[in-house]
């Protein structure tokens, strides 16, 4: 049986807000020459991602639509069922399906699902609905295989929350009356039960120095890597996500989110995940820099209750920048120290600056926090964590250390 060709179903949330099936003709002819009960599905699909998108973050949006996709290509064009029909066994042959997909489902890059051109959306023959994850630097001369495509345990539980989320948006509206996927979950058999070292993706304390030393001497040098400088110490110090310091749709991080109490003390407002707006404490060692970026832009040393400029500005055009081009800032700063530690210090102690993402920078500002001594509440806060349970579990590790000291001593002979 040849593989069925996957065709993307659902735009961005912005585009799918003003759907017409007239600009899609590539995807109506698809729900058109399958079962009745295909276009139903559709909509039950499209239904739940606006009401994601109005009531989520535009990552869950995403996240969301992904899983809601593979799922209903694979029940259009493999299982051949409709949702009302599908039981728990059904759920896990569509694990084993996403355990191991077929290779023409596997793209190596994220693709636009779909294109525009002559008033018209048509599908990027690039994308696919999964993708294989590659090293950050890795053998251009080796062709990656796609056969080794496996999901992690957290891709895997992404998949399930995904999909108990749609069954559970089709339940609350009475499409359906039951949720095999939440009875599944406990019997799939790729879930793993971990009882591993859980390691926290930071940098060391040396890696973070040749990160810090880098951007300081790029700044020093040139007044353009002043926005690099208060990139990297905001991201590592105030413990931000990229997407919480980036311009959304529904919020623009400004410079008067930046605010002083009447005791003197300094906050930045985050509207974090979850559409939660939370306060973070902004040490006194992070405010030169913020005078210093300002400085750059020439802005007064601190801002104002009613300055609506945008905390990080975009190179070019108006308006703040968005979490790739932040990204981007990060990356080369990364790959810059990575150069640095390398000569210095050797591949070995340089080599994580390799894999490092921006996320990091959040991971490694609340470890040293932990290593600090600062309460674990106080952090959890900052961290915009709605339990402190969360914050323990990643990034407590102080009992590791202590265990692997005492294990360095064992003898072989």
């Amino acid at each position: 049986m040849a593989i069925p060709k996957p065709t993307p179903l659902y735009p961005t949330y912005t585009e799918l807000n003003e759907f017409r099936f007239d600009e899609y003709p590539q995807l109506k002819a698809f729900l058109e020459s399958g079962e009745p009960w295909w276009l139903k599905h559709w909509h039950w699909g499209q239904e739940f991602l606006l009401y994601t998108g109005r009531n989520k973050s535009e990552h869950t949006y995403k996240r969301f639509r992904n899983e809601t996709e593979r799922f209903l290509l694979w029940v259009f064009l493999f299982k051949e069922k409709s949702m009302e029909q599908l039981r728990k066994s059904d759920i896990l042959d569509y694990a084993d399906f996403c355990w191991q997909p077929p290779a023409s489902w596997i793209c190596l890059a994220n693709h636009d699902k779909f294109l525009f051109a002559n008033g018209l959306y048509t599908q990027n023959p690039e994308w696919a609905p999964f993708k294989l994850k590659l090293p950050k630097y890795t053998d251009s001369d080796r062709k990656p295989d796609k056969k080794k495509y496996r999901p992690s345990q957290q891709t895997l539980t992404a998949t399930f929350t995904g999909i108990i989320a749609f069954y559970k948006y089709l339940m609350n509206e009475e499409y359906l009356y039951g949720n095999p996927a939440q009875i599944a979950k406990g019997d799939c058999p790729h879930f793993i039960k971990d009882a591993q070292v859980k390691e926290v993706r930071r940098l060391t304390d040396s890696q973070w120095q040749y990160v810090y030393g880098v951007v300081h001497e790029l700044a020093e040098e040139d007044y353009i890597f002043e926005r690099s400088l208060f990139v990297i110490c905001a991201l590592k110090t105030l413990f931000l996500r990229i997407s919480e310091f980036s311009e959304r749709p529904n919020w623009s991080p400004i410079m008067s989110h930046f605010w002083q109490d009447t005791d003197g003390n300094w906050w930045l407002k985050i509207y974090g995940k979850g559409r939660k707006l939370r306060d973070i404490t902004v040490p006194d060692s992070f405010i030169p820099y913020l005078k210093r970026y300002r400085a750059f832009r020439g802005l007064s040393p601190l801002p104002g209750p009613s300055e609506n400029l945008p905390i990080v500005e975009k190179i070019r055009g108006q308006g703040g920048m968005t979490s790739r081009q932040l990204t981007r800032i990060v990356q080369e700063v990364f790959d810059k120290a990575y150069d640095r530690m390398r000569e210095d210090k050797g591949e070995d102690s340089a080599r994580k600056l390799k894999e490092a993402s921006t996320h990091w920078l959040r991971h490694t500002g609340a470890s040293m926090e932990i290593e600090r001594g600062r309460a674990l509440k106080d952090l959890s806060e900052d961290l915009g964590h709605a339990s402190m349970a969360t914050t323990d579990t990643v990034y407590v590790q102080t009992e590791k250390r202590v265990r692997a000291e005492s294990g360095k001593s064992r003898k072989v002979n």
